[in-house]
């Protein structure tokens, strides 16, 4: 990744850190209360508002945040050039499934169209979502130092990104103001504005915290880093005062309540939470002057009878602690499921429908003690779903029974069996190997034609000689399949043997792998094969029957699925329902890339 792909990781208010800051900004500032409000708005006391700057707009590169997945780079030519020359833009887009990331760079030639575009075209709505243009900034230790970041809470869920901005651009150049949103793109009631000057955050903060914004007091205050706030809090759980009582019985008063933990210390309040009619709901709080206190009463009085009911004391907590807490416990035990199973439990596919527990544990027995052998049920017509899971009750068993009935015959089809996997771990596996694939192709970079007008991309068939990266299988247009396609391989006709060849006789020798009819695939046959040569049988084996269901498309198909596991190819091979299925998957993704593609390369070419 580019200094200028990374470059936005690490600011506190920046997009790719706002998802961390956001997850605990409501603890941000828990211990501060907002001063009364101010009867004279903000906007009267502050200086003249200035125009956005920064020390880092000296190259007229900046960053566009909050767009759609669809906006591509054209869109965003189409909408800054209107600015200026526009050097380059780049929307940054995932490594593996090429998605974008929500953000983009656009450079100009010029810092001054760089500063009229942030002026003119900030919170500009791009297919229906207003976007967020800041600087790009370089230096990091202004983002990591945090020096003039501002967190605001209890906002109005009514205050957008650019009603913040305007809120707070009063006081000073801002770099970067965030409104925090949650999946549905709904406010979250928090945000953060980021100053270029920490005076100004702090006039900011003098002026408006404790004010109305919306008929609602909000809260403004420096923002405070996460590992600040974890230290802080380990600070306040290690001298706790509150204490939280639970089991306690329904028929107990206050006063009996409040007598049970007096006797251990002072108390500034005690009382049982009830209910609606004013009943008690078996459980309360308590909250000693004195740590000491508090842990006394929790040593002494957690797990004791108290009318015939065993009380639980503990520290008081808050819900997000307790759920992280509960978190920890329960990934703590399937880790140690995991562990346990580490290495000897095996998962077993393309069984045969006949196969049940009882025949795939005997078809394992022989590699030593399993534990246990499951075929795994579609719980609504009962059958078998084709796989299961074998666990011995040691490793090396497993190992051996994996190096001897992979690929054996079962029932006429050959199992398919490996170490079973997590299935976050498989899909880990699957994103790095697509990734390493990934890095060998070129990030695209979207330059303007040298003598303007409207910015083309790439052409299709590369730029100056380079090709155009493709992916396996990938449409191209003009009928032309891509890289990946599976092109049968053509054999030209006999009309008679050549002079001093043989006649192959009749009822003699079968004829080669390659030259086989699709009807006579036999899987046992694929082990006596090298395995660059397997791809090819399974190929010749696939497309004639993908040709008869899509006839026009069956060459670019067979390579996509050509892709696959040689297992999972000869399971298609035998199940024609399984094929049809992936045979439809693969026109939908051929479908979707041909509409991605109308919509985001403009037709004219490159000029010269």
């Amino acid at each position: 990744m580019s200094t200028e792909d990374s470059q936005q990781k690490s600011a506190s208010a920046s997009p790719a850190q706002e998802k961390t800051v956001a997850s605990d900004a409501n603890e941000s500032a828990a211990a501060a209360a907002p001063s009364p409000a101010s009867p004279t708005p903000p906007q009267a006391q502050s200086p003249t508002p200035s125009n956005n700057s920064s020390g880092a707009a000296t190259n007229g590169s900046l960053y566009v945040g909050e767009l759609e997945e669809n906006v591509s780079e054209a869109m965003l030519f189409e909408l800054f050039s209107s600015i200026g020359p526009v050097s380059s833009i780049r929307v940054c887009r995932d490594a593996v499934t090429r998605r974008s990331l929500g953000y983009a760079y656009v450079n100009f030639h010029s810092a001054a169209d760089g500063h009229r575009a942030l002026d003119e075209l900030n919170y500009t709505l791009i297919r229906g979502k207003a976007c967020r243009i800041m600087w790009s900034q370089r230096d990091p230790s202004l983002r990591k130092t945090g020096t003039g970041n501002v967190f605001i809470k209890n906002l109005d869920v009514a205050i957008d990104n650019k009603a913040l901005h305007d809120t707070f651009n009063a006081f000073g150049p801002v770099l970067s103001c965030k409104v925090a949103t949650d999946e549905m793109g709904s406010s979250r009631g928090y945000g953060f504005v980021h100053f270029e000057k920490s005076a100004d955050a702090d006039n900011a903060i003098k002026h408006v915290n404790g004010m109305l914004l919306n008929e609602k007091k909000v809260f403004v205050g420096l923002h405070i880093p996460k590992k600040d706030r974890l230290s802080k809090f380990e600070a306040l759980k290690a001298n706790f005062t509150n204490i939280y009582v639970k089991n306690v019985p329904l028929d107990t008063t206050d006063d009996e309540f409040t007598k049970l933990f007096e006797k251990y210390g002072d108390i500034t309040s005690a009382s049982l939470t009830k209910d609606e009619e004013g009943k008690n709901k078996g459980f309360g709080f308590v909250n000693f002057t004195a740590h000491e206190s508090a842990e006394e009463a929790v040593h002494e009085l957690n797990d004791i009878e108290f009318k015939g009911q065993q009380l639980y004391v503990g520290r008081a907590q808050k819900k997000s602690e307790r759920d992280e807490e509960l978190r920890r416990h329960y990934e703590s035990i399937k880790q140690e499921k995991l562990t346990k199973y580490q290495g000897v439990n095996l998962f077993v596919k393309n069984l045969h429908d006949d196969v049940n527990d009882a025949q795939l544990r005997d078809e394992f027995a022989v590699f030593g003690q399993i534990t246990s052998a499951k075929v795994m049920m579609d719980d609504s017509t009962g059958k078998s779903r084709g796989f299961g899971f074998v666990c011995f009750s040691n490793p090396e068993e497993a190992t051996k029974a994996v190096s001897e009935m992979n690929q054996r015959m079962v029932n006429g089809k050959p199992l398919y069996v490996a170490v079973a996997q997590r299935k976050d771990a498989r899909k880990s596996q699957l994103e790095a190997q697509r990734a390493a694939a990934a890095q060998r192709m070129p990030m695209p970079m979207y330059y303007p034609p040298p003598m303007g007008g409207r910015m083309p991309l790439m052409p299709r068939g590369g730029a100056r000689g380079m090709p155009m990266p493709m992916m396996p299988g990938m449409y191209m247009p003009n009928g032309y399949p891509g890289p990946g396609a599976y092109r049968p391989q053509m054999r030209p006709q006999m009309v008679g043997p050549r002079p001093g060849m043989p006649m192959p006789m009749m009822g003699g020798p079968q004829r080669g792998m390659m030259g086989r009819r699709p009807d006579m695939f036999n899987a046992s046959l694929l082990a006596g094969v090298a395995p660059e040569n397997q791809k090819q049988i399974l190929g010749e084996a696939l497309f004639p029957k993908i040709q008869m269901m899509e006839s026009q498309l069956a060459g670019k198909i067979t390579g996509m699925l050509l892709e696959m596991d040689n297992n999972e190819l000869i399971h298609l091979v035998d199940d024609e329902i399984a094929l049809k299925g992936k045979v439809d998957e693969a026109l939908l993704v051929l479908k979707e890339f041909q509409d991605k593609e109308k919509t985001d390369l403009p037709t004219e070419p490159i000029t010269a």
